[in-house]
């Protein structure tokens, strides 16, 4: 015992066996200053102990090395309790590495003196998950049409630069989604995605809520507040419905692209921020650019790099794909058996157009679930815009004469068989039920199958 003791108490023993873990270690005190970073860690982030020790944490690796769950970007916390997630990391190199990290506080007779993270590099597991599910997603998009494939190939491409990208299509055709994507696939990952409805902040509010407000600026204004620029620092800044921003927002967003640099409202002071712009919009904006709704030039600024996402009805192979997956979420949210979807509710949902795309797709999905009180969802389990084509409501009657299958009784069949001379389509009618609900009566009463056919 005593042995062991002096075995852990020296510390170049105890480095030793930490430089042979195989998992990356990284120690720090409660002003982040890393007091600790075995081998492994300068594998994985490409960091050499020279490079780090004594340093800042979040100055040493150029960001906080935990990502957006870092514990010490605002006070500092007491980590009773182990933290575990997946981050990324950008390498020295500036490779993306995935990583899964484990967080514990390092406690000195119950005082707090700092922390301790070991992290395994899973960056070779998560690209063979990603090759395994190429086929039909990416990066949390659902898709396997070519236009799709080719959005993918995009994100990719253009996540590489900070050139700013606008993004064309339709209501609900998923263009934050390919926003987050891009960034999450570039070298601003770790830094924040700031996302702004350009249409649903009032005119009056635009500019300090992108802009930010010094204290006073006007009434209300009763501190310094940083707009959505400032928040994006080192990040990006996702502009959707940008078409809706005023003229003068336009302007000061043209000299923000040309400049780099912002000015809260009421302040005559210029703050330089590194921000990459993605702008998105549903409507045709070289059209509002001709209407004078828009500035050319900032259009020109915007659309350096455009990506147009193709509207559902367009790629109506995804509907099966994506009803899936809605139901999958459904399953994993609730923790339950979640109905599947009959041929004849999946064929109604390929023959629907889907004005409001795939969000109106995940709304039905929803709908059809709650709606449903069987095991497999029916057209008359949709929502009522669904079932109002012509195709549809002939599928949804199928299921309503169903229901009345059971009225039919054995006598009242032969009879109308007998009158119609075995025109079943007639005697259907003289029965007043749909042709198919006579035909699966037939089905099921082997008496009344054998009576019809004594007439061919």
């Amino acid at each position: 015992m005593v042995y062991i003791d002096d075995f852990i108490s020296d510390r170049k023993t105890l480095e030793l066996v930490l430089d042979n873990l195989k998992d990356g270690i990284v120690a720090h005190d409660l002003e982040r200053k890393i007091i600790f970073f075995n081998k492994e860690a300068e594998k994985i982030t490409g960091f050499s102990k020279d490079d780090v020790m004594g340093k800042d944490c979040h100055k040493a690796f150029g960001a906080p090395f935990c990502g957006d769950r870092c514990s010490f970007c605002g006070e500092v916390p007491t980590l009773k309790d182990r933290l575990e997630f997946p981050t990324t990391f950008i390498s020295k190199s500036g490779e993306i590495r995935h990583i899964e990290m484990s967080i514990t506080g390092i406690f000195d007779k119950d005082i707090f003196k700092g922390v301790i993270a070991s992290f395994k590099d899973m960056t070779e597991y998560t690209e063979l998950a990603a090759r395994a599910e190429e086929l039909t997603s990416f990066s949390g998009i659902i898709g396997t049409a070519s236009s799709m494939r080719q959005i993918f190939q995009q994100i990719t491409d253009v996540a590489k630069y900070d050139y700013p990208v606008h993004i064309h299509g339709e209501t609900g055709t998923g263009k934050e989604r390919v926003a987050a994507a891009i960034h999450s696939e570039s070298k601003r990952t770790r830094a924040a995605f700031v996302p702004v409805n350009c249409g649903a902040i009032p005119e009056g509010l635009v500019e300090s809520e992108l802009f930010g407000h010094v204290k006073g600026a006007f009434s209300g204004a009763v501190k310094d507040r940083k707009g959505r620029f400032e928040l994006a620092h080192n990040g990006t800044l996702f502009l959707d419905e940008v078409a809706e921003l005023p003229k003068q927002m336009q302007v000061k967003l043209l000299r923000f692209l040309q400049e780099g640099v912002v000015e809260r409202v009421g302040s005559e002071t210029t703050i330089n921020v590194d921000v990459r712009i993605i702008s998105a919009t549903n409507k045709n904006l070289s059209a509002e650019v001709e209407k004078g709704n828009f500035r050319k030039d900032l259009f020109y600024r915007l659309n350096v790099i455009p990506i147009k996402l193709p509207p559902l009805r367009e790629r109506r192979n995804d509907i099966p794909l994506l009803s899936a997956h809605f139901l999958k979420r459904a399953e994993d949210e609730n923790n339950g058996i979640i109905p599947a979807f009959s041929k004849d509710a999946m064929r109604a949902l390929m023959d629907y157009d889907w004005p409001g795309n795939v969000r109106e797709l995940q709304n039905a999905v929803q709908f059809a679930i709650v709606r449903c009180k069987s095991n497999e969802i029916m057209p008359i389990d949709l929502p009522m815009e669904l079932r109002n084509t012509p195709e549809n409501r002939q599928i949804s009657r199928v299921y309503q004469e169903r229901k009345t299958i059971g009225k039919l009784d054995l006598d009242a069949v032969k009879t109308a068989l007998e009158r119609t001379g075995g025109n079943k389509a007639k005697a259907a009618r003289e029965l007043g039920v749909g042709r198919a609900t006579l035909y699966r009566f037939l089905e099921k009463d082997a008496q009344a199958a054998d009576f019809a056919a004594a007439f061919k």
